[in-house]
C-alpha cells in the first residue's frame, strides 16, 4: 500500500513555465501553416508610411524632355515671325487694329484717349458723337416712318427708311469717321481730302433730311419739318414722332458743321494744306514719270 501513496500530497510542487522552451516538444512535421513574418511595433497600421517604388523610366523622361524642347523651339520661331511682321508693318506705316468697341460685342477699333493727340481729342470726340448721332437719327426715322405706315401711308416709305439705316450706319463709319480717326492718329495730310468730301455729303444729307422736301414719295420717308407738318393734320402721334426726328436731324447738322469747321481750321493752321498740295504734286510727278 505504500506504493500507492509514494508522493507526499503536502510537498511543494515544482513550478513549471508553460512558455519556456525546454526542447521537449517537437514542432509538427506536417503542419500546413507557415509562421507569420515579424512586424514592427506600432499603432498606425502602416498609414502615412512612404513606399519605395522602383522607377525605371529614364528613357521616357528623356523623350518627354526632347518633345518639350522641340515645342519651345517652334514657339520661338513663331514669335520671331510675328515680330518680323509687326516690325515690317510699323516701318510701312500700317497699324494693327484690334477690335475693342463696343466692349460687349467688339466690332471696330476705337481708342481716342491713347491714340489721338491731346489737342485733337475734343474734335475727335465730337465727331464720334456725330457718328453715333446719325445712327440714332436713322433709327428713329425707322420708328417714325413705321408709325406712318401703320396709319396708312404706304409700305414704300418704310422700305426707304430701312435702306437709309442699313446704308448710313456702316457707310458713315467707313466713309468719313474712320478716315478722320486715322488722319488724326497719323496726321497724314493727303487723307484730309477724303474726309472733307464725304463729311460734306453727310452734312448735306442731314440738312436734306431735316427739311424733307416732297421729292421722293412726298418726303415722308424722312422725318423732316415739311413731312411732319403734312402728317400732323391727319395723325397727331405720327406728326409728333416726325417733329422729334426733325429736331434730331437739326442737332446733328449743327454738330457736324462745328466739327468740319474745327478740322478745317486745324488743317489750314497746322500747315497741312500746303503739305497736302506738295504731296499731291509729288504723286502727279511720279505718275507722269
Amino acid at each position: 500500500m505504500a506504493g500507492r501513496f509514494d508522493s507526499n500530497p503536502f510537498a511543494e510542487e515544482e513550478e513549471v513555465n508553460p512558455f519556456s522552451n525546454h526542447g521537449s516538444v517537437a514542432p509538427a512535421k506536417n503542419s500546413r501553416l507557415s509562421p507569420l513574418p515579424p512586424e514592427r511595433a506600432g499603432f498606425n497600421y502602416g498609414i502615412g508610411e512612404t513606399v519605395d517604388i522602383p522607377i525605371d523610366g529614364s528613357g521616357d523622361l528623356k523623350k518627354r524632355e526632347r518633345e518639350l524642347q522641340a515645342k519651345e523651339a517652334e514657339l520661338r520661331k513663331r514669335e520671331e515671325v510675328v515680330k518680323r511682321k509687326e516690325d515690317a508693318a510699323a516701318r510701312a506705316g500700317i497699324v494693327l487694329e484690334e477690335k475693342n468697341w463696343p466692349p460687349f460685342f467688339p466690332l471696330i477699333h476705337h481708342d481716342i484717349a491713347n491714340e489721338i493727340p491731346i489737342h485733337l481729342q475734343r474734335v475727335q470726340y465730337v465727331a464720334f458723337i456725330t457718328w453715333l448721332g446719325i445712327i440714332a437719327c436713322l433709327f428713329w426715322n425707322i420708328i417714325a416712318v413705321t408709325t406712318a405706315w401703320i396709319k396708312g401711308e404706304g409700305v414704300k416709305i418704310w422700305f426707304l427708311a430701312v435702306i437709309y439705316f442699313i446704308a448710313g450706319a456702316p457707310g458713315s463709319y467707313v466713309l468719313w469717321y474712320r478716315p478722320l480717326y486715322r488722319v488724326f492718329r497719323s496726321e497724314s495730310a493727303l487723307k484730309y481730302g477724303w474726309f472733307f468730301m464725304f463729311y460734306l455729303f453727310h452734312i448735306g444729307f442731314c440738312i436734306f433730311a431735316a427739311v424733307a422736301p416732297p421729292i421722293i414719295f412726298k418726303g415722308k420717308s424722312l422725318t423732316g419739318i415739311l413731312a411732319a407738318i403734312d402728317v400732323l393734320s391727319n395723325h397727331a402721334l405720327v406728326g409728333i414722332f416726325y417733329f422729334i426726328g426733325f429736331g434730331m436731324f437739326c442737332l446733328e447738322s449743327v454738330l457736324s458743321i462745328w466739327v468740319i469747321q474745327q478740322v478745317y481750321m486745324y488743317f489750314r493752321g497746322s500747315g497741312k494744306a500746303a503739305e497736302m498740295r506738295q504731296e499731291g504734286a509729288r504723286r502727279v510727278v511720279r505718275a507722269a514719270i
